[in-house]
């Protein structure tokens, strides 16, 4: 399902009454909302004048003479370029979708209503310091300001879709920052997955699909078991779920970031990399800006939407960038209801109520609201319906639910000066779990784990029984305990999502890291060089040489050597002389990806049916193909529908070979050296509402495709949701490259553009430099801002 496509009838009313107004009601719609960034605004409540200089790109570099002003100023400038997106990010916070967009999000809307953001952020402000509280209100004001000037001036999607904004309140930002904390990816998916699975298939077949079995049991509880056999991964929510992609919603899955020491830099002092690799959609999520107050404060970076501070960035003396730890911070737990009372729920012995929150959700287009119900134990929201189970009530505990304090963290991270100093800003970063890399103009590196890591009983990989406080989480991980490495000998760090410690470490912090492909590949490139400059760097950030593909391809090929003959001899041989680069123009890699998606099929398929394709390409599937190409078999590896033969792993590669030449040449052509990954991978900038034929036609809002290479494997990715799609939609949202010895001299780009209007000539203007592997320079004194300012501003 795409967002949008039930409201395309009302959007051609609308554009069906513009046509009759005539074409001056449509340029006004697509052009209205364009700010003029050479203007003097009236600012109210200013203590004196704010200058905002932007860049050739529309960079804005805030000036202002105390924290308020900057903020205030700030909240005005963030709403003239993303006003829309600001507003769509606090609806899904909010719960608020239907109410705008389609009534087929109501479920995502009780869904993010339960997760209960605003709640959290309510408890989060109480304890904020008021010196935060201020700087956050006067962003707010800002903000309002702006809306209450333009509401005859709004973006084109408030006209299309029939609403204006609601003022905004200081919550919005807080949840916003409880939103960055939600990661789909993780246990929502894969706990919830295994316990489907493990009613399915037997527990042989069970054990194998979790890592690292031989040094674990199987912590089965046969009376918490589903009575329900029959395998749907795929819940009703899931397509809902997929929404919040499509409209650029994600926030931190996976990322890149390393930093050498001066020993090992070209100029003596640090050098820093980072980049975020989330959701692709035009406008994207971050916004780049600078803010200075003389003397005070001076940061570079990018923001989200919706929030004042630099998310990842530098100032006068440190730079830090962020990757997802991967932490397991969410746990289900499969509830004993009362038989008299199904709101009742068994603790250690005695009947629990469980609170129950009416929520009204007003649907566009319906007379009257949806109203529905969340429940919720102790531990947190019952989730069972949202994951497809009918007839067993699990309920799910939430790190994100828990005290944290991000804008605490982000404010004092903007002002660090030094290591001891951004320690303790990131003490409170317990919601957003990241592994933060960190380079200072002293020539000190360091790596910080920053994350509520919870205290368990026991790994949480799987459905506990929720009928006993023993399971219950006992704390989090003192962050005087977490992992950390400051000015290592080796004279660098790294991190790339991957496995955070080793086994002796003494807490458990997750199961599901990405395989060490990415951070494999980083670690070789940064062991082949004594010394980097920025150019190697750049070399680095544009890699698309596949560790996986390094490891996977000589079992491909070893598997294949005396059963690729005759029309498949050509393909053979076209791995066998790969060196293992995903560019665009390999036909290599076109195989071994089709292979690879082959592959989840041959040997998942018969076991799962259709739903295969819901376990495939996942975590869970990834790390049991590689625990399989290391041992050399799996019991998934012989197919149920043949009694009479045990099929082997090598079997499944030629069944996945086969299958992947007969597609391919139906495709492509017999010539297999013609074939090219970038004719069938491609990388597409999609609005939200870009679905709509209509919306393009007239706004232009989207841009692509554009063949590219690499994979959701290499270190630069360009991610495809496999099995739907080749289109690339999970890339690196920012570059980074710091120059701790002259900031200066840093480098950044984005993929898309500051603007999220359309009709501006900063929508999308940075996707040429990003798709190129360019980059802009990252403005940061006031002599450079001055010498390369296109554009300037007074705030009085």
């Amino acid at each position: 399902m795409k967002i949008l496509k039930r409201i395309l009838t009302i959007i051609v009313i609308v554009i069906v009454l513009a046509i009759a107004g005539g074409m001056i009601f449509l340029s006004s719609v697509k052009t209205r909302a364009l700010p003029d960034y050479n203007a003097a605004y009236d600012l109210e409540h200013l203590s004196a004048p704010v200058t905002v200089f932007r860049d050739s790109l529309g960079i804005p570099h805030i000036y202002a003479e105390n924290e308020e002003d900057l903020y205030r100023t700030v909240g005005y400038v963030m709403a003239q370029d993303r006003l829309w997106q600001m507003d769509l990010l606090r609806r899904i916070t909010t719960g608020r979708l239907s109410e705008v967009l389609d009534p087929g999000l109501v479920e995502v809307d009780l869904l993010y209503r339960a997760l209960e953001f605003t709640k959290k952020s309510r408890k989060v402000i109480a304890q904020t310091d008021p010196d935060i509280l201020r700087g956050m209100e006067a962003y707010t004001d800002g903000i309002n300001q702006y809306i209450n000037r333009n509401l005859k001036k709004l973006p084109f999607e408030f006209t299309m879709l029939g609403y204006k904004p609601d003022p905004w309140e200081l919550e919005h930002s807080f949840n916003l920052v409880g939103y960055m904390a939600w990661d789909l990816s993780s246990g929502w998916y894969t706990d919830m997955d295994l316990y489907k699975i493990q009613q399915a298939v037997s527990d042989t077949l069970f054990s194998e699909l979790l890592p690292d079995m031989k040094f674990q049991g199987i912590p089965v509880f046969p009376e918490y078991m589903s009575s329900d056999n029959t395998l749907e991964l795929e819940s009703g929510m899931s397509a809902a779920i997929e929404i919040i992609d499509e409209l650029g919603l994600q926030v931190f899955e996976a990322s890149n970031n390393w930093a050498v020491s001066g020993e090992k830099s070209e100029t003596g002092m640090p050098i820093m990399a980072n980049d975020m690799h989330l959701s692709l959609n035009a406008p994207g999520i971050w916004y780049q800006m600078h803010q200075v107050i003389e003397g005070k404060l001076n940061v570079t970076g990018v923001a989200l939407p919706a929030a004042p501070y630099i998310v990842a960035g530098h100032n006068e003396d440190i730079g830090w960038g962020m990757t997802n730890v991967t932490v397991d911070d969410l746990d289900f737990y499969l509830e004993t209801i009362n038989p008299a009372d199904s709101n009742q729920y068994l603790l250690d012995g005695q009947w629990q109520d469980m609170r129950i929150v009416k929520e009204v959700i007003q649907v566009k287009g319906a007379e009257e609201p949806v109203v529905r119900f969340n429940r919720f134990t102790h531990r947190g929201p019952v989730v069972s319906e949202f994951k497809g189970v009918s007839d067993k009530v699990i309920s799910a505990r939430w790190q994100g639910n828990e005290m944290s304090n991000e804008i605490r963290s982000l404010y004092l991270l903007n002002r660090a000066g030094n290591w001891e100093e951004f320690r303790d800003a990131v003490k409170s970063f317990t919601s957003v779990s990241q592994n933060i890399v960190y380079a200072d103009r002293n020539g000190n590196i360091g790596l910080q784990t920053c994350a509520g890591v919870p205290i368990r009983h026991s790994g949480g990989i799987l459905v506990y029984p929720g009928d006993t406080s023993l399971y219950d989480w006992q704390g989090v991980v003192p962050f005087e305990e977490l992992p950390n490495s400051y000015n290592p000998e080796c004279g660098y760090v790294s991190s790339a999502n991957n496995k955070t410690v080793d086994e002796d470490y003494p807490y458990y912090i997750g199961t599901w890291f990405p395989l060490p492909w990415r951070i494999g590949r980083i670690r070789e490139m940064l062991d082949e060089k004594e010394v980097f400059g920025t150019e190697d760097f750049k070399r680095m950030l544009r890699d698309q040489h596949s560790h996986f593909a390094m490891y996977m391809t000589p079992l491909y090929l070893d598997a294949l050597q005396d059963y690729a003959s005759g029309e498949y001899q050509s393909a053979y041989e076209v791995l066998a002389e790969w060196d293992y680069d995903m560019q665009a123009s390999s036909s290599a890699a076109l195989i071994f990806e089709i292979m690879f998606m082959e592959l989840n099929r041959a040997m998942f398929e018969d076991e799962l049916g259709d739903d295969y394709r819901q376990l495939a390409y996942n975590d869970i599937a990834k790390n049991l193909i590689e625990k399989t190409r290391v041992t050399g078999q799996s019991l998934w590896c012989d197919n149920v529908n043949t009694p009479d033969v045990t099929e082997s792993f090598h079997d499944n590669i030629r069944t996945a070979f086969q299958q992947s030449m007969d597609t391919l040449t139906s495709m492509y052509g017999p010539e297999v050296k013609s074939w090219e990954w970038g004719q069938l991978h491609k990388v597409a900038l999609m609005h939200p509402m870009g679905t709509v034929p209509i919306v393009e036609k007239l706004f232009k809002v989207n841009r692509g495709p554009y063949s590219i290479g690499g994979s959701s494997h290499t270190v630069c990715p360009y991610g495809y949701p496999k099995g739907s799609s080749f289109i690339a939609n999970h890339v690196a949202s920012e570059r980074h490259i710091f120059h701790t010895a002259d900031w200066d001299r840093s480098l950044t780009v984005i993929p898309t553009g500051i603007s999220g209007i359309p009709a501006s000539p900063h929508y999308l203007d940075q996707t040429k430099l990003y798709l190129n592997n360019q980059f802009h320079r990252d403005h940061f004194s006031r002599e450079a801002v001055e010498s390369n300012y296109l554009y300037k501003a007074v705030f009085e």
